[in-house]
């Protein structure tokens, strides 16, 4: 059963967020929509203070069958890489992967980079989501290579859309923190 994140990382994690990567103003989201706010979370990800935060907490959510980390490339890599080496470091060996937006036509091709296998147990990972899309996509390639993803996890949930949208694929989803923690409404389709 995927765990909780505790509540003093979480609460670090939303002051860091406000910090260094809410920003205010107006801004077109990728899905065309306009918002008063944009968060830029690996300004969050990124950041030596903030690392063993976002590991922690995707790691407090993470089952404990999980064998691999990963998803789309640039939103889930910064969450997966420090979540899998922190993991390591505690004998929790956990593979890591990034899926790319488009398959490689030379070299080995295809759209997974790093470690990933048939029958591998898999956490998705996203800096953050509005509705969803990214993750769901990750989740159909790690499918289509035989992994079997068990978890859908945002840094932070700005659409609040992302748990049903799983949950209609057969998947869980979790996120670290939402837009209503970081004193916002929710902006889902």
């Amino acid at each position: 059963m995927t765990g909780a994140v505790d509540e003093v990382v979480k609460a670090q994690l939303v002051a860091h967020l406000l910090e260094h990567a809410v920003m205010r103003g107006d801004y077109t989201l990728k899905s065309g929509r306009k918002s008063t706010w944009f968060i830029d979370a690996k300004q969050t990800a990124c950041r030596p203070e903030a690392m063993l935060l976002v590991a922690d907490a995707v790691l407090s959510v993470a089952p404990e069958s999980t064998t691999a980390i990963g998803g789309l490339t640039m939103g889930a890599d910064p969450l997966a890489y420090v979540a899998a080496a922190v993991a390591a470091t505690r004998g929790r060996p956990i593979k890591v992967f990034s899926v790319r937006k488009e398959a490689k036509d030379h070299g080995g091709g295809g759209r997974i980079a790093g470690a990933l296998d048939p029958g591998d147990k898999v956490v998705l990972t996203e800096d953050a989501t509005t509705r969803g899309t990214s993750l769901l996509e990750a989740a159909r390639v790690v499918r289509d290579l035989g992994a079997d993803p068990i978890l859908l996890c945002a840094l932070v949930d700005r659409g609040g859309t992302c748990g049903a949208m799983a949950a209609a694929e057969g998947l869980r989803f979790a996120a670290i923190v939402t837009a209503e923690d970081l004193g916002f409404g929710y902006e889902g389709d």
